[in-house]
């Protein structure tokens, strides 16, 4: 159980009415409806599960993507790039952290977006499409 819903305003129902995130007690969950009754889904249980989604597009292209944090980041030794591998190989732990309302808006605007049913079973992740140069 997670205090934080890292993905809220990102969840969607199957229906693409947005989920809406609420707590039973100080767990957050993701709320979706099924007809009129509201369903609490686990948000830690979401998120694990978008997280394990991204860590795989990653591990794809983890040389590409080792090198351009690196870049961006400035910095190209070896502790640095172990830092980086170890976050990935770890990314499922950042489950309960709060990523910045407008980064979360940012990744909307891109046209990132979760959807799930009713059990809290992600049925679809949309990526943002990433531009080519084919004519």
């Amino acid at each position: 159980m997670a205090q934080t819903a890292m993905f809220g305003g990102l969840v969607f129902d199957e229906s693409g009415r947005p989920a809406e995130v609420d707590f039973v007690g100080s767990d957050a969950c993701y709320v979706v409806y099924d007809e009129d009754f509201r369903r609490f889904v686990d948000a830690a249980q979401v998120d694990r599960q978008v997280l394990r989604f991204m860590r795989e597009q990653v591990q794809d292209n983890r040389q590409i993507a080792v090198s351009t944090m690196l870049e961006m980041m400035g910095k190209d030794d070896l502790f640095t790039k172990a830092a980086v591998e170890s976050t990935i190989d770890h990314m499922e732990d950042a489950v309960g952290q709060t990523i910045p309302e407008d980064a979360r808006q940012w990744l909307g605007m891109l046209g990132f977006r979760v959807v799930i049913d009713f059990h809290g079973e992600v049925i679809d992740i949309q990526m943002p499409a990433a531009g080519t140069d084919e004519e």
